[in-house]
């Protein structure tokens, strides 16, 4: 058995976990989750992690971050911490690391999560295959899109699985009613080029709100986006909840048309706004959007799509990566 420190950074979070790594399988501590605004750099955070522990940290890691991991300095969008990672070993004492692209662990979670961790969007009822694509999809701040492909064969037999994260949420926004013409509308005005990204994210549901009140000629007071996800979920705003049913809509038509893509054979929607939305996405027209694509429609019914539920997919995915970068 090996162990190492897991650690999964966004722009607002830095979450730490232990991870035992033994004979393929995983196993992650109580994470300790740290506000990246309250510490200087990452070396003291990490410093702040290991001062609640009982023993020393181990001298391994894995970490996922919210963004590129090439090249020599990695700055991140939303915070001011800044990493070279020919540094890691000398900074955090560890002899072994992994950097991994945050989504690219999520991929390495839907990988390697037990059955247990997935809900049932919509098509067959069955596990993910076990060979071929999956392609996965998260909503968030973003839109993250990445795919895992699958050989069949358990890892313990010397099968295994690659996974690859794609640039997938920046492709072009394609309305498919009216109602979508107006967003596209109303977003070319600000933006040059508009992806799926800018409408299927957290905070796209304010200009599907804004578009929707425009249609019916309401005048609304601006809120933001967190605001309109709790209004919509809880019903107590028929518009905000009007736009979180058109949400549902636009990720089931993008998770769609990145499949065929992609040519899979399951679909995961990861995240934590897919998770917080699960209800709603099963009874809403995800579903019919996601298979309607015309001659293929019979093909994209017959995929499995799910939910990825496990409580920390990035840290996770993370100590993933490195037991496939590091083998025992």
């Amino acid at each position: 058995m090996s162990r190492l420190v897991a650690v999964d950074i966004g722009g607002t979070h830095a979450r730490f976990a232990i991870a035992d790594l033994s004979h393929g399988r995983i196993a992650l501590g109580e994470p300790a989750t740290l506000r990246t605004e309250d510490h200087a750099s990452f070396q003291t955070a990490w410093e702040a992690f290991a001062a609640r522990q009982d023993a020393p940290l181990p001298r391994a890691a894995a970490i996922a971050i919210a963004g590129p991991v090439n090249g020599e300095l990695i700055r991140f969008t939303n915070n001011p911490w800044i990493i070279r990672p020919a540094l890691i070993p000398e900074k955090l004492g560890v002899e072994r690391y992994t950097l991994v692209n945050d989504f690219a662990a999520v991929g390495h979670a839907v990988a390697r999560a037990g059955a247990e961790h997935f809900l049932h969007l919509s098509g067959p009822d069955m596990p993910l295959p076990a060979e071929g694509t999956l392609t996965v999809v998260g909503p968030g701040t973003g839109l993250g899109v990445a795919h895992v492909w699958r050989d069949g064969h358990p890892m313990n037999e010397g099968g295994g699985y690659r996974v690859q994260a794609t640039e997938g949420g920046h492709i072009d926004f394609a309305p498919l009613d009216g109602i979508e013409d107006a967003i596209l509308a109303r977003l070319r005005q600000r933006y040059r080029r508009v992806s799926v990204e800018r409408v299927v994210s957290g905070p796209g549901i304010v200009d599907i709100y804004e578009a929707l009140a425009a249609l019916e000629g309401r005048a609304i007071t601006p809120v933001d986006d967190k605001t309109l996800w709790q209004r919509g979920m809880a019903g107590e705003d028929s518009l905000a909840a009007a736009a979180v049913d058109r949400f549902c809509l636009s990720l089931g038509a993008v998770a769609g048309d990145i499949a065929l893509a992609q040519g899979a054979s399951g679909v995961v929607v990861a995240g934590g706004l897919g998770f917080r939305i699960r209800e709603t996405l099963v009874r809403s027209g995800f579903a019919e959007r996601f298979r309607a694509k015309g001659r293929f429609e019979g093909l994209m019914a017959a995929l499995p799509v799910k939910l990825i539920t496990h409580p920390q997919p990035g840290l996770f995915g993370a100590a993933a990566a490195f037991a496939m970068e590091h083998p025992q």
